[in-house]
């Protein structure tokens, strides 16, 4: 323990984006202060991406970037398969999103496209809903079969929308988006995104907005036309059993295995099967995660990643807890 740059959960400071679509929920109900943004689309908790380093922001580490602490501690922090795969390179993006107005309609690459194109991985992801306004809605896949000629046909009459499937949203809802799958943010929504470490997407509509200077955002249209998957599925919203005080997994895909804990106690998380670390990303509530003598407090708003070292991880409340534990699988 003398060691003065030994291990623990680390949490890291909270990377602000002002966006084009953002509100003041990330203030208002998150309670982080964005000043000077003017607003706060998203948050980046926790990201290797290059340009957008998360560093440590307590503890003996405080100020280390992901892929330092990588290169340092390797399998002790990621696992063995997960360095195996990704190197220094760490492998999941953890956001809160708050969408005061609808984000465009977009597409990502997959690892494939990605790698080619932009030398990156590609985006499969998923998102938690943990706040909604009233008749909030969001866009996930096409509501039938199409094709290229049909989708084009449609962009360019300005009918787009008529092709896509609409979901009404509520608080607790779940949407797996792999790689591919056409999408939106519906405006008044607050959820927490938890993806591939990527930051390709293809804008296909932007609604026409315009930015302070009377400027359109950019739109990939040639670049998406490869990327889209036209195909309609029937579970565009992820079912799971909701309850209280056990385990409830929510996705698990090749990329990233997420649990759903809604706790009014607390719980002993065994991973001793798992050769991952473990991130738990706090929707609700509040707790504290202890690893072999290391105390770390957690709240609504905060995502804490727990190195593979700790396969035990003990997380009290007093007033409970509604958390995310994502994992490699």
């Amino acid at each position: 323990m003398n060691n003065k740059n030994y291990l623990y959960p680390l949490k890291f400071d909270t990377i602000f984006k002002e966006k084009i679509w953002g509100g003041t929920k990330i203030k208002d109900i998150l309670k982080k202060d964005f000043a000077p943004l003017t607003n706060c689309g998203e948050t980046w908790e926790i990201s290797g991406v290059p340009g957008n380093l998360s560093e440590v922001s307590e503890g003996n580490l405080k100020g280390k970037t992901l892929p330092e602490l990588i290169g340092t501690y390797k399998e002790e922090l990621v696992g063995s398969k997960v360095f195996e795969q990704y190197g220094n390179e760490f492998p999941l993006l953890v956001k809160f999103i708050d969408a005061a107005q609808d984000l465009s309609i977009q597409v990502h690459p997959d690892d494939k496209l990605a790698k080619e194109r932009h030398n990156s991985l590609g985006k499969s992801e998923m998102w938690y809903v943990f706040q909604a306004d009233e008749n909030a809605k969001l866009i996930s896949g096409f509501n039938k079969n199409t094709n290229k000629e049909e989708y084009l046909e449609h962009l360019n009459s300005g009918k787009l929308t008529d092709l896509l499937n609409q979901e009404e949203v509520e608080a607790g809802d779940c949407f797996y988006l792999p790689a591919g799958r056409v999408h939106t943010i519906g405006k008044g929504l607050l959820l927490a995104e938890i993806q591939q470490s990527s930051d390709v997407t293809y804008r296909i509509y932007d609604f026409d907005r315009t930015d302070d200077e009377g400027n359109k955002r950019e739109l990939h249209t040639e670049e998406a036309l490869d990327a889209l998957d036209y195909k309609h599925y029937s579970d565009y919203k992820t079912p799971y059993h909701r309850s209280v005080n056990e385990i409830v997994p929510l996705v698990k895909s090749q990329y990233f295995q997420t649990n759903l804990l809604d706790f009014s106690t607390g719980i002993i998380r065994e991973h001793y099967e798992t050769d991952s670390f473990v991130i738990y990303t706090c929707v609700e509530g509040e707790a504290e995660i202890t690893t072999q003598g290391h105390n770390t407090k957690i709240c609504m708003g905060n995502a804490v990643l727990v190195p593979r070292k700790f396969p035990e991880v003990h997380i009290r409340t007093n007033s409970g807890f509604k958390m995310l534990e994502t994992f490699m699988p």
